[in-house]
């Protein structure tokens, strides 16, 4: 059963009987009673999400200023990669709505993340913004000719940041 379906089904039971149990609802729809549990708990949780990769001191400046946005638009969940990870399963983990990516990551170029997440069947859709120290011509080129959807340079403005960061969400529900 899909997920999208499953879900459909699970509403529907909670719905009708708003005191039924995760194995009840498991045993009438015939799944483990654990996928019950995770599709449940990914229902509380309805903000967008924002997957934030990268390292240093800008990063956490990053995940305080969009955890802070109390404005209606966009409201976010964001989660903060480790260093040495595939962020094709970092994506793949978190389900992130927009993927925030600096351009110098320790193990690997920020750029080549870019690209294959762009070249992934599974990944495309979701909107890369590239956040890079360096404010120059090349390096906003690059990102964008790695598919990148957004460039922002850092120190970045609070403002233009979480501007940036609805338009791309509201550009997406599209």
């Amino acid at each position: 059963m899909y997920n999208k379906n499953l879900d459909h089904e699970i509403l529907k039971l909670i719905e009708a009987q708003p005191e039924i149990s995760e194995g009840d609802i498991a045993c009438t729809l015939s799944v483990p009673e654990e996928l019950v549990k995770i599709r449940i708990e990914n229902f509380k949780d309805t903000r967008q999400k924002i997957l934030i990769m990268g390292n240093g001191n800008n990063i956490s400046n990053i995940k305080m200023t969009l955890e802070a946005e109390d404005y209606n638009v966009v409201k976010v969940n964001v989660v903060k990669a480790p260093e040495g990870f595939s962020a094709l399963e970092v994506v793949k983990s978190e389900k992130p709505d927009l993927v925030l990516l600096d351009t110098g990551l320790a193990d690997i170029e920020g750029f080549k993340i870019c690209r294959q997440l762009k070249a992934s069947s599974r990944y495309w859709w979701i909107p890369v913004m590239m956040l890079s120290e360096s404010d120059g011509v090349k390096n906003r080129v690059e990102a964008f000719e790695s598919g990148a959807d957004d460039y922002v340079s850092t120190p970045f403005n609070p403002l233009e940041l979480r501007a940036r960061v609805g338009m791309i969400l509201r550009r997406t529900r599209i």
